[in-house]
């Protein structure tokens, strides 16, 4: 595991938005079927602000989005949305006739069972619903607002803070990726070994946290990119976050890797 190239286009971009109205127009010349896999990043389609990442995603031919991620909503809360009519149904249906019986008094176009894979057992759509209602629009919206405020604070202190954290590469959305340098690698060369003993910092830290129950922040290498284990701070919306939370990850991961 080597360091991460110098100059030129950046190995990876966490929680990138990909330029959906580009690959749209690919797959409308070629005929191909357009899947956005907008699990995490669907959220911001409620901001006002951020909502133009999404620019394009209306061209979709179906899309999946987790509200109990970014957003918030009790695990677990699956979508999936398509914009070609009965699609899901004649793909799903199972045409039990002991299930969803067609010969009802009302539209059996709002049976959702015989249009899912999981039959009757699942009603994500139902606890979107709810938390919607409860929380509001406006409520929701501000909530992704200050994810993102947070995350680019984070950066910002990041940086701000060079001598014992490093970007692993500027963020898009609210996932924000780091690797902390402790006191005894700081001013070193940064040769392949240097960066293998990197690679068991974050390990060691996450492992402190836990124990202490102060935080809860993954970590993650990317072998085909040769990056060593770095932090990935995942800032949601629930609770809203801010910049004082911000500052204190960062404040205590520093002070959980002082002996390292």
């Amino acid at each position: 595991m080597g360091n991460r190239p110098k100059g030129g286009a950046p190995p990876f971009s966490p929680g990138a938005f990909d330029p959906l109205q580009e690959v749209a127009d690919v797959c409308e010349r070629e005929g191909l079927w357009l899947h956005v896999d907008a699990c995490w990043g669907g959220s911001v389609i409620l901001s006002r602000r951020h909502k133009h990442l999404l620019k394009g995603i209306n061209r979709a031919d179906s899309i999946a989005w987790n509200p109990h991620k970014m957003l918030g909503v009790s695990l677990q809360c699956s979508v999936f949305i398509t914009k070609h009519k009965d699609l899901l149904q004649k793909s799903n249906s199972a045409r039990a006739p002991y299930l969803f019986q067609q010969d009802k008094f009302y539209d059996v176009g709002y049976d959702t069972g015989d249009k899912s894979i999981q039959c009757g057992r699942k009603v994500d759509a139902f606890k979107l619903w709810v938390f919607m209602k409860v929380h509001g629009l406006a409520t929701l919206e501000a909530r992704v607002d200050a994810a993102f405020h947070a995350a680019r604070h984070l950066t910002a202190e990041v940086r701000r803070r060079g001598d014992r954290f490093r970007l692993v590469q500027e963020p898009e959305c609210t996932n924000v990726c780091f690797w902390y340098i402790p006191p005894g690698m700081r001013g070193q060369q940064e040769t392949p070994e240097w960066w293998v003993q990197l690679s068991k910092v974050a390990p060691v830290v996450k492992e402190r946290m836990v124990r202490q129950g102060t935080l809860m922040v993954g970590y993650s290498p990317i072998a085909v990119k040769k990056l060593v284990n770095f932090f990935r701070m995942v800032t949601t919306c629930t609770p809203t976050p801010t910049p004082a939370h911000m500052d204190f990850v960062l404040d205590e991961i520093d002070r959980l890797g002082q002996d390292l």
